[in-house]
């Protein structure tokens, strides 16, 4: 796929820093091809008004994140909506879905707008409004006060069962609108801050609203049907939702880790019954969260939601299941996905020497000393190696001219710069300390 510069400088400053690029992931990919269909048909479904769940296991450098933010480049290409939240023991715990809701809307992203989104679909979705309004042809244009009444009055029709369950999601819209309209754009602000679940909005501007308290636990699964509507209106044909590290639960307290699980089967079931059409929750943990004690099998109702046989042999498994698994690097797509890595950087070099000098037997020699210094656990090494590869050698190559890594270069890890699972993995002292993936 072509790549433009500004891309190409992003996926490898973001490789540097020895992170996910946010964007320009199909020129990464590698190994996703068997689950490309699927997700293209359940993006397809959700576009349709039908809601879809998915759950992705892996471990530790299989590439959960990076799948996500792959999946998130094509439901963009749709015309989607997407969020990806981490899920947190302290900021964004699940059972409290009022602060997942918050985190959804601080994360919102469209095609057009990478970041803080939802005040752009607000004001196309009133533009919509308006226009269908003016279509009917019943109405003087230059009648500011009775275009506002009836936009006012097809926005509760379209919100439908959203004003009964939660009135107050209508009054906010209305009294935002009513603000920008009076040029009082810090109430207008506040209003949107208070939609979008921000707590610690100003008394005055909830006043302003005749709205009271903070979105709770019920209300947030409310204002989302709202949010969707809204979504749907305004041009985009759904939401994909992504539940990043679900895993974290397994370090809560049995109280909360308990109620978290019965949200996360509440959200299943909610989707299944037709609550939230347009909505794709994926949500990502490793395998230790989906078959562990402390995990989904804690609650038999949702471990018998998500049950998928995985002891087949994994080149027959099955993409559409609701539950997939991520089978992690060998050495040969860690050499695949550096090679790709090489010819993006090269693509944007001055130098010829990056493509001459870093070939194929260089990166294959970079791969295997990496993941020999972390214990020889491949699974875990993309990305120590992508940050070694672009910032020790690539960089030096390019710029450089007497720099010969075969010669000049040595990779070395630093505890520094290692996370936990790496740094527990390089301990190994042996072959019989390495953990085997049986």
């Amino acid at each position: 796929m072509a790549v433009s510069s500004q891309r190409r400088a992003d996926i490898i400053d973001a490789l540097r820093r020895g992170t996910v690029p946010e964007d320009g992931l199909d020129a990464l990919a590698v190994g996703l091809g068997p689950f490309a269909a699927a997700f293209e048909a359940e993006l397809e479904r959700a576009s349709q008004g039908r809601g879809q769940f998915k759950a992705v296991r892996g471990e530790y450098g299989s590439g959960k994140t990076f799948l996500a933010r792959w999946l998130r480049e094509r439901a963009h290409q749709r015309g989607f909506a997407c969020a990806e939240v981490q899920v947190s023991e302290t900021e964004t715990p699940l059972h409290r879905l009022e602060t997942v809701y918050r985190r959804l809307m601080e994360r919102l992203t469209t095609a057009e707008t990478p970041s803080g989104a939802f005040r752009n679909v607000i004001e196309s979705w009133f533009f919509t409004l308006e226009e269908d309004v003016l279509a009917q042809g019943e109405l003087d244009p230059d009648d500011a006060q009775a275009l506002v009444t009836a936009t006012d009055a097809l926005m509760e029709k379209r919100l439908g069962e959203v004003v009964r369950s939660a009135p107050a999601f209508a009054l906010t819209l209305r009294a935002y609108r009513r603000a920008l309209l009076e040029g009082a754009d810090e109430i207008a602000d506040g209003l949107l801050a208070w939609m979008a679940g921000q707590p610690n909005v100003a008394a005055s501007v909830k006043r302003y609203a005749q709205i009271k308290g903070d979105i709770d636990h019920f209300g947030a699964l409310s204002f989302l049907q709202g949010v969707l509507t809204i979504l749907k209106d305004s041009g985009h044909p759904g939401l994909l939702l992504v539940l990043d590290e679900v895993e974290t639960l397994q370090r809560m307290r049995a109280d909360g880790r308990d109620k978290s699980l019965n949200a996360l089967r509440q959200l299943m079931d909610e989707i299944d019954s037709g609550r939230f059409p347009g909505l794709y929750l994926l949500i990502t943990g490793t395998t230790a969260f989906f078959e562990g004690p402390m995990g989904v099998q804690r609650l038999p109702p949702l471990a018998q939601r998500l049950a998928v046989d995985f002891t087949t042999d994994a080149r027959f498994d099955n993409p559409r299941a609701v539950q997939i698994r991520l089978k992690g690097f060998d050495l040969a797509a860690l050499r695949e996905v550096g090679c790709k890595v090489r010819d993006l950087y090269a693509a944007g070099s001055a130098s010829a020497r990056v493509a001459q000098v870093v070939d194929d037997a260089l990166v294959a020699s970079l791969a295997e000393a990496v993941t020999g210094q972390l214990g020889g656990k491949v699974g875990i090494a993309p990305r120590v190696f992508l940050k070694k590869l672009v910032g020790d050698v690539l960089d030096r190559v390019d710029q450089f001219d007497d720099f010969d890594p075969r010669q000049h270069y040595a990779p070395t890890l630093d505890e520094r710069e290692l996370t936990p699972v790496e740094r527990a993995a390089r301990s190994a002292g042996g072959v019989d300390d390495i953990e085997l993936d049986l």
